[in-house]
């Protein structure tokens, strides 16, 4: 995004006004003693199921905040919204912010998105291939077509960590850009030689006979957590009351979505069509409850070694 892009949308709304959120009031609540309004962009996956199950849940409400869950078509749409003011919070994977953090955009992050699990094999994130191919493992890729959702990404960088650490030539896999969803297909028709998936997608591959050949997330860093909710610092500024109490029901929202998973799996199914077989068979996530600077670190370390980034990223300019 451009920073002129950045300044039209800024133009367009700013964040909520000093006064008006839950910390102001001195209460938990509008000055009135109603709930205060929050507009969070999310997207329609997994990882963001401890959200709605916490909304639904009451954990919001109980911390005097009336939350609107509004869904974007991806993180791309939701960072300009938080600048703009458009959105009070934002959910985007960790890479992402530290891409706009390193372009001076103005975010901080306030509480955990979603975790690996931290068991190869076992993860809700892999790259598969077909069952007859003969890639076997992580080096194996070096010299094929990977398919990634977005090119410059968590993707392919952890794609390339995992490689590297394999013994193979991480410049020499070749990525190309593809919806999740088309990519079972894309596996299975040989179209791509591999791809890299995310549940519920990967589910669905594994069952059209894809099998899994590394799981980028965990191999990287068994506790890398993938995603996170975020603020701009405007609103940081403007109303720390309303940031205070959403990240206290964050956590609330992941811990709860951690010890139930039942639960969370049910909740899938008030914002997205998931095949009941799927769903069940299908590896969720891991849901920290706290934010952990060492996450950051690794994929800004990684950023920087691949060129994703100019010059190393302070991520403590994105942690609160």
């Amino acid at each position: 995004m451009t920073a002129a892009a950045v300044l039209l949308l800024a133009a367009c709304g700013g964040p909520s006004a000093p006064g008006s959120g839950p910390g102001s009031g001195g209460g938990g609540g509008g000055d009135d003693g109603g709930l205060t309004p929050v507009t969070v962009g999310v997207i329609p996956i997994v990882d963001v199921a401890p959200i709605y199950l916490g909304v639904q849940e009451g954990f919001f409400e109980d911390q005097g905040l009336d939350v609107t869950l509004e869904l974007a078509q991806g993180g791309a749409a939701v960072v300009p919204a938080v600048v703009a003011g458009e959105y009070q919070f934002g959910f985007s994977n960790v890479t992402s912010l530290l891409v706009a953090s390193s372009q001076g955009l103005p975010l901080t992050a306030v509480a955990p998105g979603n975790s690996t699990t931290g068991v190869p094999g076992e993860d809700f994130s892999a790259v598969v291939v077909p069952e007859d191919s003969d890639v076997q493992d992580a080096a194996d890729l070096a010299g094929r077509t990977v398919a990634v959702n977005t090119l410059n990404n968590i993707g392919d960088t952890t794609i390339r960590k995992v490689v590297g650490d394999a013994g193979g030539d991480p410049a020499a896999v070749e990525f190309v850009e593809m919806g999740f969803p088309d990519m079972p297909a894309a596996v299975a028709g040989g179209q791509v030689d591999a791809a890299w998936i995310v549940e519920p997608h990967l589910t669905r591959a594994l069952q059209d006979g894809a099998r899994v050949v590394a799981s980028n997330f965990a191999e990287t860093d068994p506790d890398l957590l993938i995603a996170a909710y975020f603020t701009s610092d405007q609103q940081i500024a403007a109303d720390p009351g309303t940031v205070e109490a959403f990240t206290a029901a964050m956590e609330e929202s992941l811990t709860y979505a951690q010890e139930h998973p039942d639960e969370t799996r049910a909740v899938l199914d008030t914002y997205t069509e998931i095949d009941p077989a799927v769903k069940e068979a299908m590896v969720m996530p891991r849901f920290p409850p706290a934010l952990e600077a060492s996450s950051f670190q690794v994929l800004a370390d990684l950023g920087l070694e691949q060129g994703l980034f100019d010059e190393a990223v302070d991520v403590d300019q994105l942690l609160p």
